[in-house]
């Protein structure tokens, strides 16, 4: 949606978002004149008129969209805030209490809040932000060397049995598997660096 030459985007939720469509938007010839997770602010003096199927056929290409809908917008800044507390909690080992953030970030109650995402998601906020941070743990455990205790402490977990418990229960595997799976990737990656003779 655009409103006063700015574009609200779904689907930014890292960096890397910002680089690509930063890129995207450039070959399309607009000016920007911030961007950030989930919103991208035109220069006032931009020549080029933003046309909305091109720039949603190239959004789509890279995973992101427009946002047009009120709720949708909300939804989108909500799990914004939840990656957000993730990711600082994942980082610094710092304990973030959701419900305040997410509070905070969007300057509402959060109550209210959760209602809207309950009736617009078809879950509660509470289970959504739990699987994020069950995603998270299945990254640490795959994509580095960070133990379950540590896992469990940067992200805020009360007990390193209580973090295995709640990855067996949402994803059907235990802490072993993933494990594995490490392993199998750096088996994979030593395989292919060794000279052939």
């Amino acid at each position: 949606m655009k409103r006063n030459n700015t574009l609200l985007i779904k689907g930014m939720v890292c960096n890397r978002c910002i680089i690509v469509l930063s890129d995207e938007l450039s070959k399309l010839g607009l000016d920007v004149s911030s961007i950030s997770l989930g919103e991208v602010i035109l220069k006032e003096s931009n020549k080029t008129p933003v046309d909305e199927k091109t720039l949603k056929v190239v959004l789509q290409k890279n995973g992101f969209d427009l946002l047009y809908d009120k709720n949708e917008q909300l939804i989108s800044q909500i799990k914004l805030a939840v990656e957000q507390g993730i990711t600082e909690q994942s980082e610094t080992g710092n304990p973030v209490k959701f419900s305040k953030r997410i509070s905070e970030e969007l300057r509402r109650d959060y109550d209210s809040l959760s209602a809207i995402f309950s009736f617009t998601q078809g879950e509660t906020l509470e289970k959504y932000i739990i699987q994020r941070k069950i995603d998270e743990v299945k990254a640490l455990l795959v994509y580095t060397d960070k133990s379950l205790t540590d896992i469990a402490n940067d992200l805020g977990y009360s007990s390193v049995a209580y973090l295995s418990r709640q990855l067996k229960k949402y994803t059907g595997f235990d802490f072993a598997y993933y494990k594995r799976i490490r392993q199998d990737k750096l088996a994979i990656i030593e395989k292919s660096l060794k000279p052939k003779s």
